[in-house]
């Protein structure tokens, strides 16, 4: 593996929602110590060049509101708790000056600057008073649904209820911008996508999202909205999960998506159909490194080199493709971008200067 030579901001990794599996106890889950039943561990996350992190403060879409606000206190308050146990690893970052002074002081193994972004609008139980509330804790995005709609949003993988975003949505959408929280467009449906981009005053984010050019899956981007981009000044931050990136593996989860509804299993009830796909027979087609550099010159392409970068989704998915198997595997990336003729400034771009810019416009238009 390639040293790492560019310091990178990751949009989306999901292991609070693991550390949630014990209960929280850190000393069952020592990340400083190697974790090979996860993605994510502080040796791992070193050799990667990792150098800050949106930690995903994800809970089930399927919970009552209220529980959902619960469940999401619990894990900011785990992210809090990471960074006390490992405060030489992990420093809580709440402004785009303390983000830029983290990468700008970073070194191979050095300090991992630490965000959170919830995941799903479902965690504020309608009620911008809790939107506002998850912002003084420090969450510095909002993913507007996950997989299932929201009363006020519709998601990319639920039947459409809205038509994109409802009045009270663009509220919402007004508040982040007011607030300085950046507007997460992964997970939402297409018109949720133009009714956002139609109602901000700020860049957007889409936090682990690919191109649906490249890959047909309704987790990713149209080109119409990547094309968008230059004129709002946001980004998408290409994802590693083999679903969205490699056609082979979307094919194959289909016809796993159809045996699941003749057996009775709803494809939508991830804890459900993950069980199913243990015990389906068709073997699983592997994803690689060149399916997310297809994406990755694909969203280059339409949307222009200031408008991408980097959310592997680690810790939320079952199987990475072959290189990225875990959060060590950014300067393989890296590495086969330059030797396809991606610049060094190309590289700095993608891996962290593209989201401290949105991050600081996002920050500097709050209020207006």
């Amino acid at each position: 593996m390639s040293d790492p030579t560019y310091p990178v901001i990751d949009g989306h990794n999901d292991l609070p929602w693991q550390l949630r599996e014990v209960s929280y106890d850190l000393d069952k889950i020592d990340i400083s110590r190697p974790q090979p039943h996860l993605h994510t561990d502080l040796p791992r996350a070193r050799a990667g060049g990792l150098a800050a992190q949106f930690w995903s403060v994800f809970v089930s879409g399927t919970l009552p509101e209220p529980e959902a606000v619960v469940q999401t206190l619990e894990q900011i308050d785990a992210v809090y708790a990471l960074a006390a146990r490992y405060p030489d690893d992990l420093v809580l970052v709440r402004t785009p000056d303390e983000l830029d002074a983290a990468i700008d002081a970073w070194r191979p193994g050095g300090a991992i600057a630490s965000l959170m972004g919830a995941e799903g609008g479902h965690s504020i139980a309608n009620s911008l008073g809790v939107l506002r509330d998850l912002f003084r804790l420090g969450v510095r995005y909002l993913t507007l649904t996950h997989n299932q709609n929201t009363a006020w949003a519709d998601s990319a993988t639920d039947e459409p209820a809205h038509g994109g975003l409802t009045d009270f949505g663009r509220e919402v959408v007004a508040e982040m911008n007011r607030l300085g929280m950046l507007v997460d467009l992964s997970h939402v449906s297409p018109d949720t996508m133009r009714d956002a981009l139609d109602a901000t005053t700020a860049p957007v984010i889409f936090s682990h999202s690919s191109a649906r050019a490249v890959c047909d899956h309704p987790r990713n981007v149209p080109d119409e909205i990547l094309a968008r981009l230059p004129d709002n000044g946001g980004l998408c931050m290409i994802t590693f999960v083999p679903y969205f990136i490699s056609p082979a593996v979307r094919a194959w989860s289909l016809r796993c998506n159809e045996a699941a509804r003749a057996a009775g299993v709803d494809p939508r009830d991830l804890a459900a159909l993950d069980a199913f796909r243990a015990t389906w027979t068709e073997p699983q087609p592997e994803a690689g490194l060149d399916d997310v550099i297809a994406h990755l010159e694909h969203a280059r392409e339409v949307a222009g080199i200031d408008h991408i970068g980097l959310g592997g989704d680690y810790d939320g998915v079952d199987r990475l493709p072959r290189g990225l198997e875990d959060v060590s595997g950014y300067p393989r990336l890296l590495s086969a971008l330059a030797e396809r003729g991606w610049s060094a400034a190309d590289l700095n771009k993608l891996a962290h200067g593209n989201l401290r810019r949105v991050y600081r416009a996002a920050t500097e238009l709050a209020g207006r």
